[in-house]
């Protein structure tokens, strides 16, 4: 492992190497922070131009960095405009946005670079160590075991629910899941729901759901409450508290220890991602958060805004395990990249290490060096980035609704995708008014989709439903879900009890 570390440190510190890792990094923050422009997107665009440099290492490096650029410079819009266009930074907006909208939107920006930072440092440390071993661990991953994870994922819901609100999120999450089965069936392979539209045989397109959720309804907000813009709110154009203080510091760094682990083994996971990962990271720091931490998540909570920070940067390293050592891509994104491998004849599998060690470890080495540009970059821009909260309404609205309507139509490349974009906009305004969590619905519709596949292969594979039981993975992981759902419910019921026999003991 140290040969082939120190081959991956000589390619790596090569001035051309060097100067992708800064390219990539760079266009993907910048690509990141606009909403709707996902990682995706500028990958499958930029693969020509990697193909053209020839260098199987430097254009793998340039991709990779676009692509954590893009993950790390995601969470800018989710926090500063509520618009999360990259699906693994929904949960970043959680929390990060309260803060922003409580004039801590500098705070906000550099919890989020840190986090960041410390994850995907910690997963490329992890990958350069254990990225053999994790192949073996991968492996033992099959349809039955992603089903029940998908399972553990939706479970989670209940800690996006508020007090009170558990049935709210189970109905959002229902109503996710159903918008999921649109368009093409994977049990039965025949187009669903699709009322005759032919646009929507493959579906509802991720962005214009993430669009639909967050970034119009804030743009209808603005319309209807003017006090909700920054300048309006009082919100000074001169941004302060960009420090972290001790206090804070000591209060995320359990969280981004954690998280950085765990975000990393679920990346490892084919198919599971950033997504899932960022989602469970703040599912699991609400469930072991008490008293009043656990009650300022969703309100501005630095927990909240550290954990699903830390753990899809993470992830997006740890997706490189099976995309490098079996070439199984973790995710969309990482499909593309095996593409791109594909195209500039590299073989990704369990040989790469031994046939092209050059390309294996320079783009681990790779890794490290981006996270450390990375942060070099975003720290002294933050000033200027949480700026857009000064911005006058008369120029935010249009400029939301620009990259909402662009966005979605990209996305499918379709006209009918900007009418269920306004539909569904204006259903999640009402639903927003209504006091119903919209969180749930996304995670429905993300997991839901790929649950039914790993559902479908997993009951053709074995004949029915016996694989919940007969595999014991999957027994587990089921239990986890199980217990995901029980401990909420749980702590509920001590807190209505408790709040009774104080009621009564203030009668008496």
């Amino acid at each position: 492992m140290i040969e082939g570390i120190l081959t991956g440190l000589g390619t790596a510190l090569s001035l051309q190497n060097l100067f992708m890792v800064v390219s990539g990094c760079l266009v993907g923050t910048l690509i990141g922070m606009l909403p709707g422009l996902g990682p995706m997107s500028i990958i499958a665009i930029m693969i020509p131009v990697a193909i053209k440099i020839g260098d199987p290492s430097s254009a793998l490096i340039l991709l990779a960095g676009v692509y954590y650029g893009a993950i790390f410079g995601g969470s800018t819009s989710s926090i500063l405009i509520n618009a999360p266009g990259v699906a693994g930074t929904v949960a970043t907006s959680f929390d990060g946005y309260p803060m922003a909208k409580a004039g801590k939107a500098g705070k906000a920006l550099t919890i989020a670079a840190v986090s960041s930072f410390v994850g995907g440092t910690v997963g490329a440390i992890l990958l350069m160590g254990f990225a053999p071993l994790l192949a073996s661990f991968a492996l033992l991953f099959h349809s039955a075991e992603y089903f029940a994870l998908m399972v553990v994922g939706l479970s989670a819901i209940a800690a996006f629910a508020g007090t009170g609100q558990v049935v709210k999120a189970l109905l959002m999450t229902v109503v996710g899941l159903m918008l999921a089965t649109v368009g093409e069936s994977a049990l039965f392979n025949a187009p669903r729901f699709t009322m005759g539209i032919s646009d929507l045989q493959s579906g509802i397109g991720f962005i214009t759901l993430a669009m639909a959720l967050f970034a119009l309804p804030e743009a209808l907000f603005l319309v209807l409450d003017p006090k909700r813009s920054g300048r309006d709110a009082g919100v000074s154009s001169e941004i302060k508290d960009l420090r972290i203080t001790r206090a804070e510091a000591r209060e995320i760094a359990p969280v981004i220890g954690r998280q950085s682990i765990q975000g990393f083994l679920i990346g490892v996971m084919p198919g599971a991602g950033a997504t899932l990962a960022s989602f469970l990271g703040y599912a699991v720091e609400r469930n072991i958060a008490k008293g009043k931490d656990q009650e300022a998540f969703g309100k501005g909570s630095i927990k909240g805004l550290a954990a699903p920070e830390t753990a899809n940067n993470a992830a997006c390293t740890g997706s490189f395990v099976p995309l490098l050592t079996l070439g199984i891509p973790g995710s969309g994104t990482t499909a593309i990249l095996l593409g791109a491998l594909i195209a500039l004849s590299v073989s990704p599998g369990p040989r790469l290490m031994i046939d092209n060690p050059e390309v294996f470890w320079a783009v681990i080495v790779s890794m490290y060096l981006g996270n450390v540009v990375l942060l070099i970059l975003n720290l002294p821009l933050i000033p200027y980035i949480a700026k857009l909260l000064a911005v006058p309404r008369n120029y935010l609205i249009p400029f939301i609704l620009f990259f909402t309507l662009m966005g979605s139509y990209i996305g499918q490349n379709n006209a009918t995708e900007l009418l269920i974009l306004v539909g569904l906009g204006i259903g999640a305004t009402i639903l927003r008014f209504a006091d119903y969590p919209l969180a749930p619905l996304l995670i429905g519709f993300i997991l839901g989709g790929m649950m039914e596949n790993n559902f479908a292969r997993a009951v053709n594979l074995t004949d029915g439903v016996s694989f919940m039981w007969e595999r014991p993975m999957t027994l587990s992981l089921l239990c986890v879900g199980l217990i995901l759902i029980i401990l909420p419910i749980y702590r509920q019921r001590q807190l209505w009890a408790s709040a009774r026999r104080q009621g009564i003991a203030d009668g008496d």
